[in-house]
């Protein structure tokens, strides 16, 4: 069935409002529980009255206002009433409210808050991330599943367990401050991390990239490199996205069709967030110099300035880019690591270089969902030379992947190498 504007309308506000209409009605509520219930109640209103009234001049306003007067209502039926209506009042949100532009006050606070929220010590190390992406990336549980490696079924006891923890802790569900929010810090950045990663390159779905979650990661790691604007790896995240995130203009043709790093335009690449980019790393760096410890952040950021630099793809410095990444892989080690550490030794060192790396873990089960290493494993063929194989690798890779544009893209390498002549011995 045709999805009918109105419900496309919908869904697009929602999928740009949920977050902050979340982080705002937490903020109200001092309950994770029932600020999701609200947001969901004031979804169901839209869809019943959107399509008789059409879609408001401010959609967001109108999906707070109808919140936060069933907040109301859900407080008239408890004894907090008192409380709960004094609170509203100190933060400018009293019952009657005229101006719905103004409603969701501090938007950035509002998903900070969230995301700290998220990364509460109370919860266990894997949760917190799961639960963090699900509260402010708004993913699915399916979509944060892929990007650990594990089944759907796991990630979703995963998060579920991590809301009751908070709710039967009774941790605040405030911004912390001083030491409180060091020690959340780097689940945060993770976090803020995955969530551009998913846009940058969709898990699942339709679409090749999500450019509405780069947007707000990068929004939230300029927010970050703010509130913390001494600590390396938080103006590392930030450079990272930044010069990433420089490259989506040219990642779909005209038609959205994917289009892969060495093919794209160059030309199309966002000047203005390479330069934030590079000033970014450059404090960094200097930070890095004055003694603050440097980690993986700005490691990867260093790798996405090496693309940068290069005006046409035969220009990077591959040598430098396995040499970063045989860095990252004694910092941070891990099976991903090593994929992306095979497609730079690929490159700077051939082929064979890049397979060496891949087959070492191969039999890696984090792996075994992934389609990652089978793609890698069908590019790295191709420029050896080995065109049946490399089809083969195509073919598995496009197989595993939950993205529409990706299983398509990398059937049309498989058929493309599948009619490569063998080379003459």
């Amino acid at each position: 069935m045709t999805e009918t504007p109105t419900a496309a309308a919908i869904t697009a506000v929602w999928r740009r409002e949920s977050v902050r209409l979340v982080g705002a009605l937490t903020r109200m509520t001092r309950d994770l529980d029932l600020a999701e219930d609200l947001a969901q109640d004031a979804l169901v209103a839209a869809l019943e009255t959107w399509p008789d009234e059409g879609v408001p001049a401010n959609p967001g306003a109108w999906l707070t206002a109808v919140a936060k007067r069933r907040a109301i209502d859900q407080f008239r039926r408890t004894d907090a009433l008192r409380r709960r209506t004094a609170e509203l009042a100190r933060s400018g949100m009293d019952a009657h409210m005229t101006d719905l532009v103004d409603v969701v006050d501090h938007i950035e606070d509002d998903v900070l808050r969230l995301a700290f929220i998220g990364c509460h010590p109370t919860l266990p190390p894997d949760s917190r991330t799961a639960l963090t992406l699900r509260l402010v990336g708004g993913l699915t549980t399916a979509e944060i599943a892929r990007a650990y490696l594990v089944k759907d079924a796991t990630m979703g006891q995963r998060i579920s367990r991590a809301k009751r923890i908070l709710a039967e802790s009774g941790a605040s569900l405030e911004m912390p401050t001083g030491a409180a929010r060091r020690e959340r810090l780097a689940d945060v950045l993770a976090v803020v991390y995955l969530i551009f990663t998913e846009g940058h390159a969709a898990s699942g779905g339709a679409d090749w990239i999500r450019p509405e979650l780069c947007l707000e990661a990068m929004r939230l790691a300029r927010i970050l490199s703010g509130l913390v604007p001494d600590d390396p790896e938080v103006r590392g995240l930030q450079a990272l996205l930044e010069l990433q995130g420089s490259r989506l203009p040219a990642r779909c043709d005209a038609a959205g069709a994917p289009v892969l790093l060495d093919d794209q335009d160059r030309r199309r690449w966002d000047q203005l967030l390479i330069r934030r980019g590079f000033a970014a790393l450059a404090e960094a760096e200097r930070l890095g110099r004055t003694g603050r410890p440097v980690g993986t952040y700005v490691v990867q950021a260093s790798i996405a300035a090496c693309h940068a630099r290069a005006r046409r793809p035969e220009d990077t410095d591959w040598v430098e880019i396995a040499r970063l990444y045989d860095v990252l892989a004694r910092t941070a080690p891990g099976p991903v690591v090593e994929v992306n550490r095979a497609v730079a030794h690929g490159r700077a060192h051939g082929p064979d270089a890049g397979l060496a790396i891949l087959d070492a873990v191969a039999d890696d089960p984090a792996l075994a969902r992934s389609h990652l290493p089978l793609a890698v494993r069908g590019d790295l063929l191709e420029r050896a030379g080995r065109p049946a194989e490399a089809a083969a690798a195509f073919r598995a890779a496009a197989a595993l992947t939950g993205n529409d544009d990706e299983r398509t893209l990398l059937t049309r390498r498989a058929r493309r190498v599948a009619d490569l002549p063998a080379p003459e011995c």
